[in-house]
């Protein structure tokens, strides 16, 4: 198998030199089936009872030098076999074997061209040297020897159309492969940049919810250490909760970029409105007042909604901490309305001693704000942000839900 592929490498580097040989078997063919008579008077053939003459032998080698060229220039070659084998049936004496140069060239012909100009060529071809053998030949028009020259020439303009259309077939299963592999990257590219968008969303949510925690429970420890001890001590017991909190879902979702014969990532489910009451416990204890209102009561969400409308709440309150300044409140409400669930986070702070988060955005920076929008988006939802009138902010959200919603026994809940 190795010397086969070897051998078909090499005829592809030297077509020339795979020619000249073919041309050198065809004109050894011709020549030798020019001494023999193929029906004598007893019925079988005999060797050597005839003798081609010189200018047969002379259109014998023109013939098989035009094959040499046969890729480079097809069609004179199929011109230059054609007329040395209608010039040898014209003048020859007893029948030579130029024609088959003219076959092998045809064959080129029909292998290099499209199927109609084939037929075309091929009829013209056929006819021609038939017609000519029949009416100017110095055999009788109806003797063998003229119908094999059509069955000749039919023969290599069926065969070269045949190799063609095998060469196309297998260049388009080729090609087909070769788009499909290009496909299947460009879709894993698509999927690795997806993956890091989300990887990165979920990364900015988790360290700007604990930090700002960290921070303010900090604040609270530094300003009451010395006269309250005790309330300092809770407010660290708070940061130290807050950052362990925070390392878990660091590594769960490092975890993720992890390669294979790593040690095994955390197996803890992603956060999801199940997690909400610790969620919002966290906020209270850090000293911002926070209602829940829930009207979605037994609805399963799918995981992605699930995710988003967490990270979604994290980050509004997580604003509400850092921007919306002292004394502020906020409402949560996830309510569900038809085949949607909606978040919604109000605040009613006034912003006063931090930069409002529209400015913020408008800055370069509000990057929790982008990645809501971003996280719906990707769920084919709608994400709101910006100013109350009147003073305040609010975030709303709505994401579709493809389970099947469950009729709760009773209305919503207030927390």
């Amino acid at each position: 198998m190795t010397t086969l592929v070897r051998g078909r490498c090499w005829a592809k580097a030297h077509p020339l030199a795979v020619d000249g040989a073919l041309a050198a078997a065809v004109l050894v063919c011709m020549v030798i089936g020019s001494f023999v008579e193929p029906y004598r008077h007893d019925g079988g053939p005999s060797w050597g009872t005839r003798t081609p003459a010189t200018l047969s032998v002379i259109l014998m080698v023109l013939g098989a030098t035009a094959l040499i060229f046969r890729r480079r220039a097809p069609w004179l070659a199929l011109a230059a076999t054609s007329t040395v084998s209608v010039t040898d049936l014209v003048t020859g004496e007893y029948r030579g074997a130029v024609v088959m140069s003219a076959v092998v060239a045809l064959y080129t012909v029909a292998a290099t061209t499209n199927r109609p100009t084939t037929w075309r060529v091929g009829l013209i071809t056929m006819a021609g040297l038939t017609g000519v053998a029949m009416v100017a030949g110095p055999l009788p028009w109806y003797a063998q020897e003229n119908l094999g020259i059509f069955a000749w020439t039919g023969m290599a303009a069926a065969a070269g159309d045949a190799v063609r259309s095998r060469r196309a077939f297998v260049d388009a299963i080729r090609e087909r492969a070769e788009r499909a592999e290009r496909t299947r990257e460009e879709e894993a590219r698509r999927r690795v940049a997806e993956e890091r968008l989300r990887i990165a969303r979920d990364l900015h949510d988790v360290v700007a919810h604990h930090i700002a925690l960290v921070n303010v429970q900090a604040g609270v420890a530094a300003h009451v250490m010395d006269k309250r001890p005790d309330q300092a001590k809770e407010a660290l017991s708070h940061v130290r909760d807050a950052s362990r909190s925070a390392l878990n879902e660091l590594r769960a979702t490092v975890g993720l970029l992890r390669q294979s014969g790593d040690p095994e990532a955390p197996t803890e489910p992603a956060p999801g409105l199940a997690h909400l009451d610790d969620l919002v416990d966290t906020f209270r204890h850090a000293g911002l007042p926070v209602e829940v209102t829930r009207g979605d009561a037994e609805t399963e969400l799918p995981a992605g909604a699930d995710l988003a409308a967490y990270r979604i709440i994290q980050e509004a309150l997580t604003n509400v901490q850092k921007h919306a300044g002292a004394g502020a409140k906020a409402e949560v409400s996830v309510v569900r309305v038809g085949p949607n669930i909606e978040v919604t986070v109000l605040d009613d702070g006034p912003g006063a001693g931090a930069e409002p988060r529209a400015v913020v955005e408008d800055n370069g920076g509000g990057h929790g704000l982008i990645g809501m929008r971003e996280r719906v988006s990707a769920l084919s939802g709608r994400c709101t942000a910006g100013p109350r009138y009147g003073g305040g902010f609010r975030v709303h959200a709505i994401l579709p839900v493809t389970a099947k919603p469950v009729i709760p026994a009773e209305g919503g809940t207030t927390a």
